[in-house]
């Protein structure tokens, strides 16, 4: 009635992927309330950007606008629950856990089975392609465990059971990506060719799906600072994948030998570098052989004594490092 009287209205529906045929039903009345003049503003949500982005693709073109919400930032996790930076580094950005962190064993297992195994199970393997869920849950199982590592395919079907073949692996690993799971980071060359077929740098889209899934606790992975190092890459790694609707920007990585930078960030053609916590006699002499291959591009360090606070860059908009 409010909205045949002109006024607008607010319609909304959550999970709504879940049900056969649901974007031909919209696409019916989103154009019969076109027809009749009708304000209604429907608001679709759903955990599964990849259903739901196929069912806007077929039957949607040109009636909707897409608006991504990735996992709860630091700024977010610390006002509502006041997560501290290491607290934040560790649990990640998971609300509905937070209850449960001070039981670590207790959360580990929530999020394993209502999100990592849930996620999976209702998100993904609906899909006609996969054919193998249980390769497709082991690569998960190693992509997250390996977050922030460089690892060939070659390497990924050594230790994966009924791997089949990198084809299938780079499928899959495109299913966990547009699900928002784990992500496998090209490497930044010039080139697109080499770029697709350089070795991925395997990195989950929220450290919560990291530590998880770690044999160790907050506690001993803090105290360990080469272990502590790499959560701190790999929650950089989270904060780029998050810092904008997915296809515009791009999170990369660049190797040469045993030069390498953490992450390329590039959007459009503006591209930075981002080395987190330099200072040792390696990374100065990886940001020294990037800086010669690609002079002029900047490389911000995150985390040391002289680079960005890393709490600082995990409150900051990181398309403020391209003003």
């Amino acid at each position: 009635m409010l909205a045949r009287a002109g006024n607008p209205m607010i319609l909304a529906f959550d999970e709504l992927q879940k049900i056969a045929g649901w974007s031909e039903v919209v696409k019916k009345y989103w154009d019969e309330d076109s027809f009749q003049k009708r304000d209604i503003r429907v608001i679709i949500s759903g955990s599964s950007r990849l259903l739901l982005e196929k069912g806007l693709s077929e039957s949607l073109l040109g009636r909707f606008e897409l608006i991504h919400v990735p996992h709860w930032s630091y700024e977010e996790m610390r006002e509502v629950f006041g997560l501290s930076l290491d607290e934040f580094v560790y649990f990640g950005g998971y609300p509905g856990s937070m209850a449960l962190r001070h039981d670590e064993e207790r959360w580990k297992r929530y999020l394993v089975s209502s999100i990592i195994d849930a996620s999976i199970a209702s998100d993904i393997l609906g899909l006609e392609e996969v054919r193998k869920p249980a390769l497709l849950r082991q690569l998960f199982l190693l992509g997250a465990h390996y977050s922030a590592q460089i690892l060939s395919y070659t390497k990924m079907l050594g230790q994966l059971q009924d791997a089949g073949n990198t084809t299938t692996l780079a499928g899959y690993m495109q299913l966990l990506d547009e699900s928002c799971l784990l992500a496998g980071l090209q490497k930044y060359s010039g080139s697109m060719v080499r770029s697709r077929s350089s070795s991925p740098k395997l990195q989950v889209f929220d450290n919560a799906l990291f530590s998880a899934l770690d044999s160790l606790s907050f506690a001993d992975a803090r105290n360990n600072p080469d272990v502590w190092e790499r959560y701190d890459e790999s929650a950089v790694g989270c904060h780029l994948l998050a810092s904008g609707i997915p296809g515009h920007h791009e999170v990369e990585y660049w190797r040469d030998g045993n030069n390498e930078i953490d992450f390329i960030f590039r959007h459009n053609d503006q591209v930075c570098g981002i080395e987190v916590k330099s200072g040792s006699q390696i990374a100065e002499k990886s940001m020294q052989a990037f800086r010669k291959v690609y002079p002029g591009m900047p490389v911000y360090v995150v985390g040391g004594s002289e680079g960005i606070p890393l709490e600082e860059f995990l409150l900051m908009d990181p398309y403020q490092l391209f003003r």
